[in-house]
């Protein structure tokens, strides 16, 4: 039978209690801790503010905010929201809202190292910042890469943490052995 309680009319009628319903892997739970500080990550990298306003006067009016990097941190952070909540115990779920919600987010998590560091480029004046190097004004470059090849210690942070969103996303269609069920 539908319930009327239930906005996607799921029928769970023919359900017994715990039938249909898989418990969350670790994976999945872990992203509570993740999900957090890649927020705080993107808030850092891009100074997202703690309100974000959408432009909805027409279909076209967000051309300009979905390009600009600063906007693509704020609605993955929204993103990031809803996999805190669903990675959070006892809030149940389906496998299929899990998959949406990391498949999302994948090309802000992918982009965002990118973002940061062409943004960081940018707003550094070049002349001030060899200048300090050249006098030794400058003491926090010991966590910076020396060479052209090494990775930035906070990109690689991020990577880890995006790793975990797949992790979890694997771990979800393992448990449910590849069909849509409730997760708790």
């Amino acid at each position: 039978m539908n319930h009327p309680s239930r906005p996607d009319g799921y029928d769970d009628s023919d359900d017994a209690e715990g039938d249909g319903v898989v418990a969350k892997p670790d994976e999945l739970l872990a992203l509570h801790d993740v999900t957090t500080e890649l927020f705080g990550l993107l808030r850092a990298w891009f100074d997202v503010p703690s309100a974000v306003a959408l432009d909805l006067a027409e279909v076209d009016s967000a051309v300009d905010e979905l390009g600009d990097p600063q906007m693509v941190a704020a609605m993955a952070m929204r993103k990031l929201q809803a996999l805190h909540l669903l990675a959070t115990p006892g809030v149940r779920t389906a496998t299929d809202v899990v998959v949406a919600i990391i498949n999302d987010l994948e090309r802000a998590m992918v982009q965002a190292p990118n973002m940061w560091l062409k943004r960081q480029a940018a707003a550094t004046d070049w002349d001030e910042a060899f200048a300090a190097m050249s006098d030794g004004l400058t003491d926090d470059l010991d966590e910076a890469p020396v060479e052209a090849d090494e990775v930035d210690p906070e990109v690689l942070r991020f990577r880890l943490l995006h790793a975990a969103l797949h992790e979890a996303m694997f771990a979800v269609v393992e448990v449910s052995d590849g069909e849509i069920c409730e997760l708790e």
